[in-house]
């Protein structure tokens, strides 16, 4: 077991449980002896090469508590793209401090890094425990069931359709259609979550639109006269990334950021929810809406789902576990556990390896034939996770006969 002390760094957009698997590291590893000293990373690697460094076993238990319910993210975030020229700078902190465990919580790129981090130490025969623990609102990581911080974000989108689609039914005598933006560039994880709350077809959404599938104009029209003739609305979702076949965005962004993605919503300056919009009032001339959630469920630690920060935390205890084991190179995943009773969840590994820079997508069997909605399989999955929803009342619109008055 190495002797040495450990660093926690988190990495990229945050969720609203990222800070309960803080927690769970902070609160493990003060078990261990061979763990002299808990640091932590302000704003990323970007910080940690600049030795903007605290000490976060100086923080007390109820700190730790309190700080599993508490969004954003408590060590501050980066979106720093690791080039080969940082290597040696990090390497020589990580000397200097010296750090023999590296927690880092984050996303596709945040695994990335560490695996990048970890391997440069051994070919450097520095002796390094690297860990990443999963985070993303995305769900778009290789190796999970489902990401920590995705569950709240999935209930977070269902809540909010499911209640402005009420308030689009009742007011479509002024406005015909809404437009819901989901983030997740490649991934339509949480458009699909956007159906957790549909009772009866005549509720919100009527139409999705999935990343993984290639944005046509003519049957997307169509779709939307077919709902407004039979709903006299249209309840629309659609993800940030949405592209036409030959891969442009619907959005039209042309604006990339550090790692050369595609910036979609605000930071973009352009949107697909907003093509959408002027598409179908060009057709159709109908009045409508778009709504634009970006950062807000990535945040909304009202609307954390309780099975979501527990997980979290017990992937930041893994972490620890499996670097007292000396277990190097692995980040924590979660596994589904189908049993009798019902959803149960465990903890397993994946190798950085498979996980860095890479998207997974909704599977084929998740999106119907038509490429519009989501099939029953991934009702199954995604209910567990958000739990259950509100039931909201309905009139029965008994019309009044003035003979009877």
């Amino acid at each position: 077991m190495l002797k040495g002390n450990a660093v926690i760094g988190q990495s990229g957009g945050p969720t609203s449980v990222i800070n309960a698997s803080l927690s769970g590291i902070v609160t493990k590893a003060r078990d261990f002896p061979a763990i002299p000293r808990i640091l932590g990373m302000r704003y990323g690697i970007e910080g940690f090469m600049a030795e903007n460094i605290i000490d976060l076993g100086a923080e007390t238990g109820g700190t730790m508590e309190r700080l599993k319910q508490t969004p954003s993210s408590a060590l501050g975030s980066c979106r720093h793209k690791l080039k080969e020229h940082d290597l040696p700078r990090i390497l020589d902190v990580l000397k200097k401090y010296n750090i023999r465990y590296v927690f880092l919580i984050g996303g596709n790129d945040t695994m990335d890094t560490i695996h990048r981090l970890e391997a440069y130490a051994k070919a450097n025969r520095y002796d390094l425990a690297g860990i990443g623990i999963p985070k993303t609102v995305d769900n778009d990581l290789f190796g999970t069931d489902h990401t920590p911080g995705f569950a709240s974000a999935a209930r977070y989108m269902a809540l909010s359709v499911m209640q402005a689609g009420i308030l689009a039914k009742d007011m479509q005598k002024v406005d015909q259609f809404v437009v819901f933006q989901c983030i997740g560039r490649e991934a339509g994880w949480l458009v699909g979550a956007t159906a957790a709350g549909k009772r009866s077809p005549d509720d919100a959404p009527h139409i999705m639109c999935f990343p993984e599938r290639a944005f046509e104009k003519a049957p997307f029209l169509a779709a939307v006269k077919k709902c407004h003739d039979q709903y006299g609305f249209v309840s629309i979702v659609c993800g940030e990334g949405i592209a036409y076949a030959d891969g442009t965005p619907v959005s039209a962004s042309q604006t990339k950021d550090k790692f050369n993605n595609i910036e979609f919503g605000a930071m973009g300056g352009t949107s697909a929810a907003m093509a959408l919009h002027r598409m179908i009032c060009d057709e159709f001339g109908f009045r409508g809406e778009f709504q634009i959630t970006e950062s807000l469920p990535m945040c909304a630690a009202d609307r954390a789902v309780r099975l979501d920060i527990d997980e979290a935390y017990l992937c930041g205890q893994k972490a620890v576990e499996l670097a007292m084991e000396g277990k190097t190179g692995l980040m924590v995943s979660l596994e589904r556990v189908q049993g009798k009773d019902g959803y149960r969840c465990t903890t397993s590994t994946a190798n950085l390896c498979d996980v860095a820079v890479k998207a997974k997508p909704m599977p084929d069997e998740y999106i119907n034939a038509q490429g519009h909605f989501v099939t029953d399989k991934f009702m199954d999955y995604i209910k567990p996770l958000i739990g259950p929803l509100p039931e909201y009342a309905h009139l029965n619109y008994h019309k009044v006969n003035p003979q009877t008055l």
